[in-house]
Formats: structure tokens, C-alpha cells, sequence
């Protein structure tokens, strides 16, 4: 008995023994199946954030690209004859380039800002300047928080008025809410002030208005087409820059400095980009040079 009892014992240890070897194993087996798993995931996911990190990389690239191209199309064509220049002589190649454009009226002008400042993501509205608002196209109008025509230099800076050419021209008229267009009224372009009631990210004072950070270049731009487009001839309105402000009725707008670094921290974005290209191919037949070169702007009045 004493002898089927120690038997029994043996065979008893064995097996926990086995058992034992069994689940360590296993539990080896599935830590390393569990670690494997994770590393793969961690490979994965990985693998994923780099394609998304290539596929944006790519997009930009594409971007990069398709204006590059498109710029070195114009400058083979349209702007052949500006190529290389600086200073004045840039300056005067850019005006015989620009100035021989298509002519609207005032009312044409109207109907015209719903193609050219149509928003991308709604056909039936326009993106004001100053506010960034995506609003109805049907609500243009002279009342609080309709839109109206802006120009951008203002249209009592040389007294031209709603005359077709500098009165008319789409390179430098915005849409944009009644009110601000009001606030702003005359004003040279320059920093400070405090915050506008309507427009929340500009500023104004007695003297200048400060646009938001998102169109400072774009304003600028527009400011250095209407001074290069318009030289006195013709009978029109010699516009010219100056770093002052206080500007009156005079043919001047500044603040050139400022407009000159707004240029530099505010670069052309797909938005103006588009517009250009509508004006040029669907209205006046003419582009704005400063947004298929922001660099020219240095070149003339910076060299």
C-alpha cells in the first residue's frame, strides 16, 4: 500500500509538472503572439502616418508645381517683356503689358464680383474682403450687413470715381460688407488703431485702416497693380505710393513700407490666384503682375 501511495505521488507531481511546462508555453506562445500583433500594428500604423505624411507632401508639391509651371507659361508669353528688368524699366514693361485691357462699367462691375470672389464651396455666395464672410450673391445692397462694391484704393484718392478704368477695375474692386466698407471709407493702409465692431480682426484709426492678417497681401498687391496699371495716359489718373498717410483727394496711397512687408507675410493663396485668372481670361483681358510675381513689387520700389 505504502508502495501504491508513493506511485500514485510520482504520477500525481508528473503531471502538475507537464501541466505546469504547458502553461508556461502557452502564456510564452501568446506573449509573443501579443507582442508580434503589437509591433505589426505599431508597424502599420506607422506605415500609415508616413503615406498620409507623403500624400500631403505630395499635394503641396502638386501645388507647388502646377503655379511654378503656370508662371513659367506666362513668362514665356505674357510677361516676356518684363523678364530681367528691375526698377523703373520694370516697372514701365509691366504698364505696356496691363494697360490695353477691356473696359466695364460700373454696374458691369457688380455682376462681374460674383464670378470673380465667388466662394469655392457655395456657388451662390461671394467671399467678402476685410471680413472673410461667405454671404448670398442676392444680397448686394447699401444696408447694414449687405455687401457693395470696395475699391481698395480709394476711389477718392486721384478723384477718379466710378469712371471705367481705375472707377471700374476689377484688379482692385472687392466685395465687402456695407459697414466696413463705410468704416474704412478713404483710408491709407498702415497698423494700429483699435478693432473694428464689424470686421473683428481689423483695425482702424482716424487716419488708416489695417486689414485682417489673412489679406494684408492681398491688399497689397491689388494696391501695386492700381500704381503700376495707371501712369497719366490716355488721359487717366497717374496713381503713385508714398509712406505717408493723410492722403486726401491727392493720386497718392500709402503706407509703401508697410504694404511692401504685408506683400512679404501675406503670400498669394489658390483664392487670388483664381481670381486673377478669371479677370484675365472672362473680363478685362489683363492680369495682376504682383500675384504671378510677388517679388516684383521689391524689385520696383525696394531696389
Amino acid at each position: 500500500m505504502s508502495k501504491f501511495r508513493t506511485i500514485i505521488t510520482l504520477l500525481v507531481l508528473v503531471t502538475l509538472v507537464g501541466c505546469n511546462v504547458s502553461i508556461n508555453s502557452t502564456t510564452s506562445t501568446s506573449t509573443t503572439t501579443t507582442t508580434a500583433q503589437t509591433t505589426t500594428d505599431q508597424t502599420t500604423t506607422t506605415e500609415e502616418q508616413t503615406t498620409t505624411t507623403e500624400e500631403t507632401t505630395t499635394t503641396t508639391e502638386e501645388t507647388t508645381t502646377t503655379t511654378e509651371s503656370n508662371s513659367s507659361s506666362l513668362d514665356n508669353s505674357y510677361y516676356k517683356d518684363a523678364i530681367g528688368k528691375t526698377g523703373d524699366q520694370l516697372k514701365r514693361a509691366l504698364n505696356d503689358i496691363i494697360d490695353n485691357h477691356t473696359k466695364l462699367t460700373y454696374d458691369e462691375v457688380k455682376y462681374a464680383l460674383r464670378d470673380t470672389d465667388e466662394d469655392p464651396n457655395n456657388s451662390n455666395n461671394v467671399i467678402l474682403l476685410y471680413t472673410g464672410r461667405s454671404q448670398a450673391k442676392s444680397t448686394f445692397g447699401g444696408d447694414r450687413d449687405d455687401w457693395n462694391r470696395e475699391h481698395v484704393w480709394a476711389k477718392s484718392h486721384g478723384d477718379f470715381g466710378k469712371s471705367m478704368g481705375p472707377g471700374t477695375d476689377l484688379h482692385h474692386l472687392r466685395p465687402t460688407d456695407a459697414s466696413v466698407n463705410s468704416t474704412r471709407g478713404n483710408k491709407d493702409f498702415d497698423y494700429g488703431g483699435n478693432y473694428d465692431k464689424e470686421c473683428k480682426q481689423c483695425k482702424t484709426d482716424s487716419d488708416s485702416w489695417e486689414p485682417s492678417d489673412n489679406v494684408k497681401g492681398d491688399v497689397a498687391r491689388m494696391i501695386f497693380y492700381m500704381a503700376v496699371r495707371y501712369e497719366g495716359e490716355h488721359g487717366e489718373v497717374d496713381l503713385e505710393l508714398n509712406d505717408h498717410v493723410n492722403n486726401g483727394s491727392r493720386p497718392y496711397m500709402g503706407r509703401l513700407s508697410v504694404l511692401l512687408e504685408w506683400n512679404r507675410l501675406d503670400p498669394v493663396d489658390e483664392f487670388e490666384m483664381n481670381r486673377n485668372n478669371v479677370i484675365y481670361e472672362d473680363y478685362q483681358g489683363n492680369r495682376n503682375p504682383f500675384i504671378d510675381h510677388p517679388e516684383w513689387a521689391e524689385l520696383i520700389w525696394n531696389n
